[in-house]
């Protein structure tokens, strides 16, 4: 027997009547209920389809992304595909390949041929985008505007857990690699950990623009070590994992030499050895989250738009450890 409406309502802690307004009727119910509602459907494999309650009517949704090649944005996108199913959303994927101009003539060309528009980690100016959508309904990730549904993972939070355990290690020097120019995560970062240091009497050093991969780390490696930093912190885990190749690469150890802590906390971080700290960002829940503002903005305009933050917090791995006295002359082959 297929599960019922019955027992999603009780998996989800909330009334019969609730859990029939998540179906069909999604704008009378809050944001939060709506999630939990929807996650015990997943979980219990209920489709509304299959029972007598309405289904909110189907939508077209374009998702725009910067890098579907990054696994924090296929985390992403995945969940929103997951929970798009659910409310018969057809889910259209574009990647901008981390370009302002793609951004711009992607959103300006889909906006009048779905029904919404999700915009995750934009490259352009929140006023850009909300100005190419026009009418079509619009929901920014990791981008703020007051005129249009967000959803902001709280990178501040995540970032003081970050800066406070380096403190507690002993380290007082510390680099920040940013990432992409256009990303106002990275903006936002860099403030966060600037105030951070500075409350904590903590000396920062805020390093130039990078690619947001591998090599744009690895690149950064040697400007890393030049500051003298005892750690550093990344924009991302990709570039987290090119500094631990470069400074490698350079003679030195992770952590014993330098601490490192990457952000996003992806795959990756378990993966490479030493494991990655990193600062996890919920982004598959963003992609949830996304898609139910988008439903409940599609069938119910009406109302101010929404800002939801999501919290961080910091996941320690080996690439950090306590500070030690580093001693460069190691890496001049001067051995006096």
């Amino acid at each position: 027997m297929p599960p019922t409406l019955t027992e999603v309502a009780e998996r989800a802690g909330v009334s019969l009547s609730t859990a029939s307004r998540a179906f069909s009727s999604p704008d009378r119910i809050g944001t939060e209920t709506l999630a939990r509602v929807i996650a015990a459907a997943d979980e219990i494999g209920y489709s509304a389809a299959r029972g007598s309650d309405r289904r909110v009517a189907a939508t077209t949704v374009a998702v725009v992304v910067p890098d579907i090649g990054n696994s924090v944005f296929a985390s992403f996108v995945k969940a929103a595909q997951a929970r798009g199913w659910h409310r018969r959303q057809t889910l259209i994927l574009t990647d901008t390949d981390s370009s302002a101009d793609h951004e711009r003539e992607m959103v300006g060309e889909l906006q009048s041929r779905v029904d919404a528009l999700v915009v995750c980690s934009p490259r352009l100016p929140a006023d850009d985008i909300v100005q190419l959508a026009g009418e079509t309904p619009l929901v920014l990730v990791n981008r703020m505007s007051e005129d249009c549904d967000c959803v902001v993972a709280d990178s501040r939070d995540g970032l003081r857990q970050a800066v406070d355990y380096l403190f507690a290690l002993g380290h007082t020097r510390i680099a920040y690699v940013q990432g992409s120019a256009q990303s106002w995560s990275n903006s936002q970062r860099v403030t966060a950990v600037e105030e951070l240091c500075g409350e904590r009497g903590l000396e920062v050093q805020v390093l130039g623009w990078q690619q947001e991969t591998p090599a744009g780390g690895h690149a950064a490696a040697a400007s890393v070590v030049a500051t003298g930093a005892t750690a550093v912190i990344c924009h991302n885990d990709p570039m987290a994992i090119g500094v631990i190749n470069g400074v490698r690469a350079m003679g030195l150890s992770v952590p014993r030499d330098l601490s490192i802590i990457g952000i996003d906390d992806s795959p990756l971080a378990e993966l490479f050895h030493p494991t990655l700290t990193s600062i996890s960002v919920p982004m598959a829940r963003a992609g949830m989250m996304s898609v139910d503002l988008v439903a409940q903005r599609t069938h119910a305009s009406a109302g101010p738009p929404r800002m939801i933050r999501l919290p961080t917090q910091i996941v320690v791995r080996a690439s950090t450890g306590p500070v030690q006295k580093r001693d460069l002359r190691n890496l001049t082959g001067d051995s006096e």
